[in-house]
Formats: structure tokens, sequence, C-alpha cells
């Protein structure tokens, strides 16, 4: 070996050793990587409702959700997972499409509503994106049922936007002022499933995403990307007036970045670089809150995927994996952690 060959290699090897002793994120490559994410899919997206027969037929009446469950539950396993004790909830399932909602009621004990307040760009923001197949329709549906506006009307957003433009979207709210979007993809926009042919009366198809608003989409991708193995499937930056109308917040300015699992609605984070005056999560904030979501995430192994979360030093709502006494919730083991900016997330298995 010459000598400059071998200086060169010694080089190499020595800022390696660097960037390791540094703890750089460097990595490599896994050829293996699919086969060994964490998150297999994304499953239900769960909210915290005041009157669950309300919401229910809300949901159901207005957005054409159909109820597929409804428990009753109480007990040490159920507080243990959520953190709050002294729980009783009544819990149903709705489902649109292939995607599917949580709402709970807690009868015991009652959280505080939301703040009356609330903006697009506070930390505690999550969405669910409703995809339908005429906007114009589905805006006159939640006019006649008097939906409140969270945008001041349907926006398109502009055609020099290379990856949102054509896309027609409004924010509106249920009757817990939770903030919902109805999405309109124009074609070759949004997955194939949007576009197939679709009967004249099937108004609102099924969950494109949910979205939550983040403080660094770099912290973030740090934990969905590398901790959780979510890919990335699509990223944004959106300004001007049809954003600002449409988040209801002046001079919006969004970096946007959506994740995606094998199977299940996205997740998107929504970035406000502008403007950043948006509050944090309450530090106390409680599954029985009426801000509260959670976003459910299915892994294969939920010991593995409590490994994953506590190697990024994400807090636990949950005191660790929770044991329930049976699967009335669909699955038996799970636990309840938070992502960098607190937003829940509930991971279980399917069984």
């Amino acid at each position: 070996m010459s000598r400059l060959s071998s200086y060169g290699y010694r080089f190499v090897l020595a800022t390696l050793l660097l960037l390791a002793d540094a703890g750089s994120d460097l990595c490599f490559a896994d050829p293996n990587a699919a086969k060994s994410s964490v998150v297999q899919s994304v499953g239900c997206i769960g909210l915290t409702v005041f009157d669950l027969d309300r919401s229910i037929d809300f949901y159901s009446r207005v957005l054409s959700f159909e109820k597929v469950s409804e428990q009753e539950i109480a007990g040490d396993s159920y507080e243990q997972l959520a953190a709050v004790f002294g729980l009783r909830v009544r819990t149903a399932r709705l489902q649109l499409g292939g995607e599917c909602i949580e709402l709970s009621e807690y009868l015991a004990p009652r959280g505080r509503p939301a703040p009356i307040d609330g903006r697009s760009n506070d930390r505690w923001f999550q969405h669910i994106a409703i995809v339908v197949s005429d906007m114009d329709r589905a805006y006159q549906v939640l006019r006649q049922v008097r939906a409140e506006h969270a945008s001041s009307g349907p926006q398109r957003l502009p055609d020099w936007n290379p990856n949102a433009g054509g896309i027609r979207a409004f924010y509106f709210r249920d009757p817990d002022r939770h903030v919902l979007e109805i999405l309109q993809f124009p074609p070759g926009r949004g997955d194939a499933r949007w576009h197939r042919a679709v009967s004249r009366e099937q108004l609102f198809l099924g969950i494109d995403h949910t979205a939550i608003v983040v403080g660094d989409t770099e912290t973030s991708l740090r934990f969905y990307r590398d901790a959780l193995a979510l890919r990335v499937a699509g990223q944004s930056e959106n300004w001007g007036t049809e954003q600002e109308h449409l988040n209801n917040v002046f001079g919006a300015r969004l970096r946007i970045t959506t994740l995606r699992a094998t199977e299940g609605p996205g997740v998107e984070l929504l970035e406000y670089l502008a403007p950043r005056d948006g509050r944090q999560m309450p530090p106390d904030e409680h599954a029985n809150d009426l801000i509260h979501w959670q976003t459910t995430l299915v892994a294969a192994d939920v010991d593995r995927a409590l490994d994953a979360v506590r190697a990024r030093r994400a807090p636990l709502v949950s005191s660790g994996v929770v044991q329930l006494p049976d699967k009335r919730l669909g699955f038996s083991r799970a636990f309840l952690a938070r992502d960098p900016d607190g937003h829940v997330l509930a991971f279980s298995t399917r069984n």
C-alpha cells in the first residue's frame, strides 16, 4: 500500500471514529429496513368528546361514518393505559371507507373543554382529512347543518405549488370544536383509490391522513421516520392567501411532510415556519380533556415498540405495556406515549 493510500485510509477511518464518538446520526442504508419496521400500519384516530351520542350522530348523519362497535370500559388496566384514575369511558368505533376513528366520552372523571381561542398553529392542533368526491356539494352539506367554519371557505391551492397545486380543502369543526378537513384531489394527485369510479351518491370517501402541528420537522422525523420507520411519502412548502384562509392564520407559511406506514392513513407534520407564535401542548393534558387526540400505531411487537420509544426518550403516558383483561378494544396489550411535541400515540398489536 502506498504512503498516500495508507494516509487516505487512516484519514477516513479516523473521521468515522470521530463522528461515532460525537454521537453523529450518520447511518448507512439497511436493505432490510422495511422488514424491521417498528410500525406496521396506522390504525384508528381517537378523539375525546363530551357527548358520545351527539358525536356519533354528527359523524354518521353528516359525514357518512358507520358505527361498527361501542363499548363501556372501566377498571385498573384501563386507568394504567390512559393514566386517568377512576375512569369510566364510553367509546365507539366509526368507519369511513377503509379508515376508522374512535370517539371516547369520559363519564368519569370529566376533563376540561377546549380553549375557545385555539388556533391552527397551536402545538396541540390535530385533525383528520376526509376525502370528498365533490367539494362544492360537501361544503353545502356542512352549511345546511350549520357546521362551524374554521376556514373562511373552501380554498384551491395555487398551481405554482408543484406538490399541492389544484388541491381543494376546507377546515370546519365538529360539535366539540375539533377541527376537521374535507379534501378533494385533482386528477393525478393523491392516492389512486380516491380517483376510482364511485357512485354519484358517495360524497365522503375516507380518511387520507391525520395532521399534527410540530415545532421542528427534523426532530419529528428522527422520531417517526428513524425510530418508528414510517416512510416519507411527500413534502411541500405552502404559503399565500389561500393557505392563510385555509388555516385561518395570517401570514401562514408551512413546511408539510407526509409520513406513511404500509397501511392506513398518513401522518402529516405541519411545521409553521411563520408565524411561530403557536402555543405549546399543555403539560397537564390528559386523555379526558377535549383537546385530546391519539393516533393508533399498530406494531408487530409492542414490546419492541416500547424499546424504540424509550430509546428516543419519548415520554410515556401509560405505566408501560399494559395487559388488558380482554380484546373488546381490538387488542389485548398496548401503551400510550408522546411524540416530541406532546401528541399522543397509542401503540398496540392486531390481537
